[in-house]
């Protein structure tokens, strides 16, 4: 008898061998497909640009802030007091994010209706304020909830939408902050020193988010069905390329954003004159925004964590080099350098988390938390960089912590791919 007609005995009853392999086909649910392109899926990744361009290109320029602020409203607080209101607004950039990547999950992209007002009316205030209270509370705390809660799900809409070409597509999103990292430092800088001076500088960049907001809301949707499993997923934490990759993005995030909060400040110190030094968070974030596309096309061919990894490497021996550049032409070689491959750091951490969970409903959740946890780093990053300035009175110690902890972030990204089973050579 052929196989196709053998009859299977279970229990006393017989059953067709093919029969029986029909049913188990029909319960296996269809793998999931992605578009991977097409007017929809990109006008979804456009909308989270525009989102990535209020709330990262906005941190992007705090330098700017920290730089007028130390002269002007808060001349009388240290430099590492003033670097708490740009940490706290990173950190809670990241920690928002445990909220509002399951609430993506679940409710699709019009949970970022909320928090974009919220965001423009944090700016709003922050014209206002006259205290370092206030300055913190404003821009710091209420400032950061608005972005963390909509930046997330910005992310994850554009992580549906594409999978062979992630990474590229995500590069591209991200870009959208290199753009406000450009464009709101020159914006500010122009504005702080005419006629419109601080507060109505600052208003005119509210302005400038209201309409970018606007079109973001109505841009991003989602493309899979609503999580209504579990709103947190602790069992992630048991995935080892889970942890791995958010361990390798900590280490890297403690010491990634230092050029963005302090070059200005280094390049005054230096003989660079202030309007110039101004330009500097400009110029990081010009070079910054090819290194956030071009890394991500490359990461697809050739693993996220590969070129993580790479990128990060690099950037830790340029922060190491960076207390060799004492003159204006090393220091913007060095902003044009550093932005380059920081910028493909950024780029790729969203990427590679989302490349972490088997159901895409998932990415959401596992954003939220993953940036969650790197908030930690972003919140003490840069006041350990301001306390060792204030205590040695210089940069070669600010530099050191930085490379060290960028190049161990490096380190742990092969470790990663090693832990998750995964060869050197192997796309990861």
């Amino acid at each position: 008898m052929s196989s196709s007609s053998t009859d299977v005995s279970r229990e006393g009853t017989k059953v067709d061998a093919s029969d029986a392999e029909m049913a188990l086909n029909q319960k296996a649910p269809p793998p999931m497909t992605f578009p991977d392109g097409g007017a929809q899926a990109w006008m979804v990744a456009l909308g989270a640009g525009g989102v990535l361009f209020c709330t990262f290109g906005y941190v992007n320029a705090f330098g700017i802030y920290q730089d007028y602020y130390i002269t002007h409203q808060l001349s009388h607080r240290s430099a590492s007091d003033i670097s708490w209101i740009g940490s706290m607004q990173t950190f809670f950039l990241f920690a928002a994010g445990l909220v509002g990547g399951p609430l993506f999950d679940r409710y699709g992209g019009k949970v970022i209706w909320v928090p974009s007002f919220i965001l423009v009316f944090s700016v709003m205030m922050t014209s206002l304020c006259k205290e370092y209270y206030q300055f913190f509370l404003a821009q710091g705390v209420l400032g950061g909830i608005g972005m963390g809660l909509s930046m997330a799900p910005a992310l994850s809409s554009t992580a549906q939408y594409f999978q062979k070409k992630r990474a590229a597509a995500i590069g591209i999103t991200v870009a959208g902050s290199s753009l406000g990292g450009v464009i709101f430092p020159i914006a500010l800088q122009r504005m702080f020193n005419s006629h419109l001076g601080f507060p109505w500088g600052v208003r005119v960049v509210g302005f400038i988010m209201l309409a970018v907001l606007g079109f973001a809301v109505v841009a991003i949707r989602a493309r899979l069905p609503p999580r209504k499993r579990e709103f947190f997923k602790p069992s992630a934490f048991k995935s080892k390329k889970y942890v791995g990759t958010i361990i390798t993005v900590f280490l890297l995030d403690l010491g990634l954003f230092t050029p963005f909060f302090y070059l200005p400040l280094y390049g005054e110190q230096h003989g660079m004159s202030s309007r110039m030094s101004f330009y500097l968070v400009s110029i990081l974030n010009a070079s910054s925004f090819f290194g956030r596309v071009i890394p991500g096309i490359l990461a697809d061919k050739f693993g996220t964590l590969n070129m993580l990894s790479f990128l990060s490497l690099v950037a830790g021996i340029l922060t190491f080099c960076w207390d060799k550049m004492t003159n204006n032409a090393t220091i913007i070689v060095f902003a044009v350098l550093y932005g380059f491959f920081s910028g493909g750091m950024i780029s790729l951490t969203p990427a590679a988390i989302a490349n972490v969970p088997e159901n895409p409903q998932d990415i959401g959740t596992y954003m939220g938390m993953g940036t969650a946890v790197i908030s930690i780093a972003t919140l003490i990053g840069p006041p350990i960089n301001g306390a060792l300035i204030n205590h040695y009175g210089g940069w070669l110690q600010v530099q050191i912590f930085s490379g060290v902890v960028i190049l161990a972030g490096s380190v742990f990204g092969i470790v990663t791919k090693l832990l998750s089973g995964k060869g050197l050579l192997e796309k990861a």
